[in-house]
């Protein structure tokens, strides 16, 4: 099955942006090869651009807190797993707790080394980086993995606290839906939603169909369109019926 993800407002797009170049940085930092983790710390790099806005922080603190008053509120409810809402509670105080002590702007630990720096610069520009442009970024590309994983793992610690938060805020949204198996009939799909405010959709399909999903979605209508694609061409119309799975997440 393949899920497909479409944020309704730009804040959860930040935040899933974030969680796919965490995805990224997280594969290639734990591989061995020089290349390997050049891909790592240029992904760094992009983090830092995704994060720059001043109030992400403060964003996902407001959320965090939100979600642990409306769990308490689940407190007294009997249908309610009091061993599990507890272990989720621990957990938004540890990582709230965890933001807060972060001090300073996002990747600010970055930012102030000027080595990382002439790095990131000479990134932006294709074949930028090349042994005889940064001489010194290529020796430390000799050294051994592990002290090349150290060194990268030093520089994005002071950013764990920010993905820890946001992986457990997307969490969350993801959990918050109730899922319904829908046929798109003639390849299309509408519901008109009736200026309901939700954050993000949840459209799963089973991959040996081969069809795209096209989304689009407003406070009034989600409007979904199938097509599929044959080679390198581009994705034409799909006339059929298609079966698909639909989640509207909300907190």
């Amino acid at each position: 099955m393949i899920v497909y993800e479409y944020p309704f407002n730009e804040r959860i797009r930040t935040l899933l942006r974030l969680e796919d170049l965490y995805e990224k940085f997280t594969f290639f930092l734990h591989q061995e090869h020089a290349l390997q983790h050049h891909v790592a710390l240029s992904t760094i790099f992009e983090m830092l651009e995704v994060a720059g806005r001043a109030d992400l922080k403060s964003d996902l603190l407001q959320e965090l807190e939100r979600q642990r008053q409306t769990l308490l509120g689940f407190k007294s409810n009997p249908n309610v797993e009091s061993r599990r809402l507890d272990e989720i509670l621990l957990e938004l105080d540890r990582i709230s707790a965890t933001l807060v002590a972060a001090q300073g702007r996002t990747g600010q630990n970055v930012r102030d080394n000027e080595w990382l720096m002439s790095i990131r610069g000479r990134t932006i520009i294709p074949g930028g980086a090349c042994e005889f442009d940064l001489p010194s970024y290529y020796a430390w590309q000799q050294r051994p993995a592990q002290q090349r994983f150290d060194d990268i793992s030093e520089w994005f610690a002071p950013l764990l606290p920010l993905f820890e938060a946001l992986s457990l805020v997307l969490r969350l949204l993801r959990q918050s839906g109730s899922t319904s198996k829908i046929i798109a009939q003639s390849g299309t799909y509408q519901q008109m939603l009736q200026g309901k405010i939700y954050q993000m959709l949840r459209l799963v399909i089973d991959e040996e169909l081969g069809f795209i999903p096209e989304i689009s979605a407003n406070k009034y209508m989600l409007w979904i369109r199938f097509g599929c694609q044959d080679g390198s061409v581009k994705p034409k119309n799909f006339e059929g019926d298609v079966p698909f799975e639909l989640t509207l997440c909300n907190f």
